[in-house]
């Protein structure tokens, strides 16, 4: 049983997605607290003089380090649904799908969001459909789990039935390995090696919005999930 976990993330890089395509069971850790600065609530997607970011605007004042993921409010004061669509739609209109996905991701940006939760699970079950993803999905909170960092991390795969843990790679830095292994639980680390596809301009730019794969290519089984190696611990 190989369990992976990560936070709530606005249009995920194509890295996210092949976790939990290798995954059996994917946890949505949306109880822990919201880092400013992260991809939770941006990600780039490529316009023809190089990356732009799209971002989420949330009110985060004076709540900023006591509010869960799950609770974070979107700042519609601001009108940032109408100008992500138009920055989707400039850098990819003449992408091959376009006229596939924009239709369908317009009526995202159609519908006020009142917290980051609730577009990212929206918007993930979507990418997983398209994807051909399977792997069931559960929200930390839900579970019931207690701890912080690799505590947390641990009571979550215990509760989950793991027998292996799928880490990124920052997990190297605060998981506590002996303590998996007291629960008898493998810890394996995602070594994703970022695939070339067809792009809308010159070059080649990696870890972009998922929407950028979708745009411009017409299979997705053979980025994710497949090829890539998956290093385990000493």
């Amino acid at each position: 049983m190989i369990v992976s976990i990560h936070q709530p993330a606005y249009l995920p890089w194509l890295g996210y997605f092949d976790k939990i395509a290798r995954s059996d069971i994917f946890i949505l850790l949306d109880n822990v607290q919201f880092q400013k600065g992260s991809f939770q609530n941006r990600n780039r997607i490529l316009a023809k003089d190089g990356p732009i970011w799209l971002t989420v605007p949330l009110r985060t004042s004076g709540v900023l380090y006591i509010t869960k993921l799950k609770d974070v409010s979107i700042d519609n004061s601001k009108n940032w649904r109408a100008k992500h669509l138009n920055a989707i739609r400039m850098c990819y209109s003449k992408s091959p799908r376009f006229a596939d996905f924009y239709p369908i991701l317009s009526s995202f940006y159609e519908k006020e969001w009142h917290t980051l939760d609730s577009l990212c699970w929206a918007m993930l079950k979507y990418f997983n459909g398209l994807l051909g993803l399977t792997t069931p999905i559960f929200r930390g909170s839900e579970i019931g789990a207690y701890g912080s960092k690799s505590d947390l991390v641990l009571d979550l795969c215990k509760k989950a039935g793991a027998t292996t843990y799928l880490s990124g790679a920052v997990g190297r830095e605060y998981l506590n390995f002996d303590s998996f292994a007291e629960a008898g639980i493998a810890i394996q680390f995602q070594n994703f090696a970022y695939p070339f596809y067809r792009q809308a301009y010159p070059g080649f730019v990696p870890n972009l919005a998922i929407i950028d794969l979708l745009m411009n290519e017409e299979r997705y089984d053979r980025f994710i999930g497949r090829g890539q190696s998956v290093a385990s611990i000493p």
